[in-house]
């Protein structure tokens, strides 16, 4: 089940940073404090791994490059037992970087050479996809559910299961797939998807939406050569399609 990212009056959106710059720490903190958010900071990987799992946050920033674990063993480590949404720092912001960050279950990246404006954008960005209503909101609402062969996908509580097997999704996975349901039978061009999933511009030759499409056939069970649900339309996109249909 997704990682529920409430926001509400209650309390402060709870950010950790793990980085191990401490005057990038203070400064991410004294720019977000006024803003709302309550701020922690981990300044190596294992400490890193400790704070993120803990469930204490509600988003984390994490840098690349750490002593004693690096970013993206640090984060295999916390998809282990959390899917709390995760905004990474490339201190290049070299393709590479970005393709394993995304591969490994980052939400969303970031270069190094950031502005605060463009930080605080991303993360409002990343919390909007992740928030859920409460457990009581949500009861009151009605299912807004896709049903394709046996896959249920629910909108509202943002759950997806293939048969009686729960799907673990990242945000922007779910946000591919649901966006793929909705348009079963047709093509979706990858600019397409992306405007779909996300609310800031790609490069249109960005690997990423292939990267998360890759890891959500895994988590289908889907083929590349053989798709029950998402297939390759080559050059254009991907349509999703149903198994029980000719």
């Amino acid at each position: 089940m997704r990682y529920s990212a409430l926001v509400t009056t209650e309390r402060p959106t709870r950010v950790l940073i793990i980085d191990d710059d401490r005057k990038l720490c203070a400064l991410i903190r004294d720019y977000l404090a006024p803003l709302g958010f309550e701020t922690a900071a981990a300044h190596d990987g294992p400490s890193g791994v400790e704070h993120a799992i803990s469930g204490n946050c509600d988003v984390v920033i994490l840098d690349v490059m750490l002593p004693g674990l690096d970013g993206f063993e640090v984060l295999k480590r916390i998809r282990q037992h959390s899917e709390v949404p995760v905004l990474m720092l490339t201190a290049r912001g070299e393709e590479t970087d970005r393709i394993v960050g995304l591969e490994v279950g980052a939400d969303d990246y970031l270069p190094k050479t950031f502005s605060t404006r463009e930080l605080l954008a991303r993360l409002r960005a990343v919390m909007r996809r992740t928030c859920r209503p409460s457990p009581s909101a949500a009861a009151d609402a009605p299912a807004s559910e896709i049903v394709v062969g046996e896959l249920r996908i629910n909108s509202d509580a943002r759950v997806a299961a293939l048969g009686d097997r729960p799907l673990t999704l990242t945000t922007i996975e779910f946000d591919l797939l649901e966006s793929l349901a909705r348009a079963r039978g047709r093509v979706k061009t990858r600019e397409q998807l992306i405007e779909s999933i996300t609310e800031r511009n790609y490069d249109v030759f960005d690997r990423s939406v292939d990267v998360h499409i890759c890891s959500l056939r895994k988590k289908l069970g889907d083929e590349s050569a053989n798709p029950r649900f998402i297939r390759t339309v080559r050059a254009v996109g991907y349509m999703f399609i149903n198994p029980d249909e000719p």
